[in-house]
């Protein structure tokens, strides 16, 4: 970039940068950045809830019977999908390899499209397209948050990754809103093209960071004096290498991987539990399905706006304040309080009111922190470890903790207050894990600052 560009966007930008800096902490240089990772996620996002209803209305084409087998076929889904992911990103650099993932994805979009509208009812196409759905939402989030583990600097990802994180929830928020209004004019099918538009939109917002990230490489505050100009431009034009499974190897061969690893099964076990609980209680206590419905649609309401609150104005602080280590503790402590409250009044106002301070916590703080404990390590850790943790261990661990509960209610007959007791010391020592491993990603960073410049950014 030439000085009489820089000056340019130095200009335009000031009136952004002074609104951006009253909610977050950003520097002049990374506007652009902040912009289209924010734009990137909510194209994301809100692809994604556009096709939700029409992957749920599909779960019950496919038959509710069938449900249980459905989630066993999007676990199997996961584990199928970690190779191909492998072996793409071994030959091809992360500036062609991205690209392809979400071209893809347009692609499987088009061709459902096509399928609609030639009038195929079988189910087979309706299990085929909710398992399908099951897998773009978590690999799709994964692959965008390995993407920003990777570009941003770990001080940048502590200041700036709870409000690019609310650019997903306000996708979130959005798309629901757009199948809504749009539902009865353009049909169900039209609806899939709308969610490829998005996609597309977010192949233009990678192919901008790139061009940003090129900036950076002279121009980071936090790095530059360490940092070698080259280096990342260099590095990023290379494929990653190694074998089509290498991130399930290199998981198995790093505790911190593992201690992720372990962070997430305590996530998606007692997440499980509580679901199981709502479900319970609410099933108990309204006959009606409408007002089922409506009490379900409240609380997501309640989450998706707390959530969006928290990321814009309090994620960013919190971790400045407190680090990643007691950061990462603070949900699961939470959590601790929240289970012993069931155990005491397993009540329809104490799950559903736990059940929403947990959802939001784990969206607007735990999800984003979680996401930066990827900044300290390499490439193929971002990429290729990190897909499999994101896909087939978070999968894995809803299918056992599922098993887990239904013997606890059926096998040991105990109730919703005996299941909430079990959970306490779960969440107490989902909270020490996470915790220890905040404390192992801050060394991470300080031994990181001693090195080679381009470690910083993980570009081994």
């Amino acid at each position: 970039m030439s000085n009489t560009d820089q000056a340019a966007n130095d200009v335009t930008s000031v009136p952004l940068q002074r609104w951006l800096r009253r909610i977050v902490s950003v520097e002049p240089g990374e506007i652009l950045g902040v912009f289209w990772a924010f734009s990137y996620f909510f194209s994301l996002l809100c692809s994604y809830y556009i096709v939700r209803p029409i992957r749920d209305e599909m779960g019950i084409a496919g038959g509710v019977e069938n449900l249980q087998w459905l989630f066993t076929g999007t676990f199997l889904a996961m584990l199928a999908i970690i190779p191909l992911f492998g072996w793409i990103s071994s030959r091809y650099p992360r500036q062609k390899f991205l690209p392809y993932v979400y071209l893809f994805f347009i692609i499987n979009l088009l061709l459902f499209f096509m399928l609609f509208q030639s009038d195929i009812t079988h189910a087979y196409i309706a299990r085929t397209f909710f398992i399908w759905v099951s897998v773009f939402n978590l690999f799709v989030v994964s692959v965008f948050w390995s993407f920003m583990a990777d570009i941003f600097s770990n001080k940048q990802a502590m200041r700036l990754f709870g409000f690019i994180a609310a650019g997903g929830s306000s996708g979130a928020l959005f798309g629901p809103l757009l199948t809504t209004s749009l539902v009865g004019s353009l049909g169900t099918d039209n609806l899939l093209v709308l969610s490829a538009l998005f996609l597309c939109w977010a192949l233009l917002c990678i192919k901008q960071l790139d061009r940003w990230q090129a900036t950076q490489s002279g121009n980071d505050h936090e790095t530059a004096s360490a940092r070698k100009p080259d280096t990342t431009a260099n590095t990023d034009k290379l494929p990653m290498g190694g074998g089509i499974f290498e991130g399930v190897r290199l998981v198995f061969n790093s505790p911190y991987l593992l201690g992720i690893c372990i962070v997430i099964l305590f996530y998606t076990t007692l997440s499980t539990f509580l679901y199981f609980q709502q479900a319970q209680i609410i099933r108990d206590n309204f006959s009606d399905p409408a007002t089922r419905t409506s009490i379900f649609a409240g609380m997501d309401l309640a989450v998706n706006m707390l959530t969006l609150l928290f990321q814009i104005f309090v994620t960013g602080r919190i971790v400045r304040i407190f680090g990643i280590a007691m950061t990462l503790a603070i949900i699961p402590v939470l959590l601790c309080f929240g289970f012993l409250s069931i155990w005491y009044a397993p009540l329809l106002f104490t799950i559903v009111g736990v059940q929403v301070i947990r959802r939001a916590g784990n969206y607007a703080i735990m999800k984003p922190v979680r996401e930066m404990l990827y900044v300290v390590l390499g490439k193929q850790e971002k990429y290729k470890a990190k897909n499999f943790i994101d896909t087939s261990v978070y999968r894995g661990g809803d299918a056992i903790s599922a098993w887990a509960y239904t013997g606890l209610r059926e096998g040991l007959d105990l109730g919703l207050s005996g299941i909430a007791l079990i959970a306490v010391p779960l969440s107490a020592i989902w909270a020490w894990v996470a915790f220890k491993l905040g404390k192992q990603q801050q060394q991470k960073a300080l031994q990181m600052s001693d090195r080679t410049p381009g470690l910083e950014h993980g570009h081994v």
